[in-house]
């Protein structure tokens, strides 16, 4: 089975935090939409006729996109790929633009099944500091419109470590989560990327930088609080309650083919990985005369392994050293479990049998620990 990501690379405003591919302006949205369906079609066959089980909307705001030009999308994918009976269906979209009338429209008229809806926090200070679209008004609105309507396979998004929100701030944040009973949650440390709004102003001292110690303790919170409530940690953001672990994202953890459709998309197909170009109007221009504008990275051995490792030790399946040498060869076996060692002596790394996991204290450091289980 695999999967397709469509890249919809605009936004109504830039978020201090955001370095994903964006542009604010929409006067290029008809071409774009030209430009991601004859990808679909030149890309047909990148994943080698395997069904289609999940379609991921991401960006940028896929919920610019009105219920008609998604469904060219649709009718473009559904032409040319044999998708599954019962595939998933993600549309990330912003609270404000979650209006009773487009989720009504999204649900008599296209065939999306789940949301991403990125709500980052339940209070409006944290929201007019990280330069959101939305408030928390229209968060509480959109949650509650997309449940009466019938859509149950939600998933939010909530920041932490944000320098306007304190620990007993946070705790409230999650209170709040839990009393819309979602079926899932995503969670992600509040980064500082360079070429960011927010990077500049830290820089320019403006705003205190990220407090590490806090964020390690509001990571703590999270945790506590979500497995209080019945959620699983199956990937170090992502917390879901039983049957209801995101396919389109385990997909990519468990090293499934994917195509990546739009600027700045990346695919794979165990064999090569690549990535288009991050601009708008190259984008276009490329496409318009029939070439896909990426580039193309043939994966060496090591380079499968390191993949390996980076993607799995993020999540509950973890990394099993039996089918690292299965799948890469004894010696990358040999040299994960000579490499894990000293990570297992500071209980950052736990075993079992043949897994190999973080720990809750080793899911902080997990960057820093993957890169010294890469093969170099």
């Amino acid at each position: 089975m695999s999967g397709i990501y469509i890249h919809i690379p605009f936004c109504k405003k830039a978020c201090n935090y955001c370095n994903f591919h964006f542009s604010t302006s929409l006067r290029t949205k008809n071409d774009m939409l030209g430009a991601l369906k004859n990808e679909l079609i030149l890309q047909k066959n990148y994943t080698e006729g395997e069904k289609v089980s999940t379609i991921y909307f991401g960006g940028g705001t896929p919920s610019l996109l009105s219920a008609a030009e998604l469904n060219e999308i649709f009718e473009t994918i559904y032409k040319i790929h044999s998708v599954t009976e019962n595939p998933e269906i993600t549309l990330e979209a912003n609270p404000d633009d979650l209006t009773r009338l487009y989720l009504d429209d999204l649900k008599n008229h296209t065939p999306i099944n789940r949301f991403s809806i990125g709500v980052q926090s339940f209070f409006d200070e944290d929201l007019i500091f990280m330069n959101r679209a939305h408030n928390v008004k229209q968060a509480d609105t959109a949650i509650k419109y997309a449940q009466d309507i019938g859509f149950t396979n939600l998933t939010i998004d909530l920041i932490y470590g944000v320098p306007t929100s304190d620990n007993k701030r946070w705790k409230e944040n999650l209170d709040i989560a839990l009393t819309y009973n979602l079926p899932h949650i995503s969670s992600y440390a509040l980064t500082v990327e360079s070429g960011t709004a927010l990077y500049a102003q830290i820089k320019k001292k403006n705003i205190a930088p990220v407090d590490d110690e806090k964020t390690a303790k509001q990571f703590d919170i999270l945790l506590q609080n979500l497995r209080l409530n019945g959620y699983e940690q199956y990937e170090i953001s992502n917390f879901a309650r039983a049957g209801h672990r995101a396919r389109h994202n385990s997909n990519y953890w468990l090293g499934e083919k994917y195509l990546g459709i739009g600027p700045s998309a990346h695919s794979f197909n165990g064999v090569s990985r690549q990535w288009n170009v991050a601009n708008n109007p190259d984008y276009i221009k490329s496409l318009g005369e029939n070439i896909i504008p990426k580039t193309e990275e043939i994966l060496t051995a090591d380079q499968n392994y390191n993949e390996y490792v980076m993607t799995r030790l993020r999540t509950v399946w973890g990394c099993n050293v039996q089918e690292i040498a299965e799948k890469f060869g004894e010696k990358y076996k040999l040299y994960f479990e000579k490499s894990a060692e000293k990570f297992i002596d500071c209980v950052w790394v736990s075993k079992t049998e043949n897994i190999f996991l973080l720990t809750d204290s080793g899911k902080l450091m997990a960057d820093f620990i993957t890169r010294e289980l890469f093969f170099e």
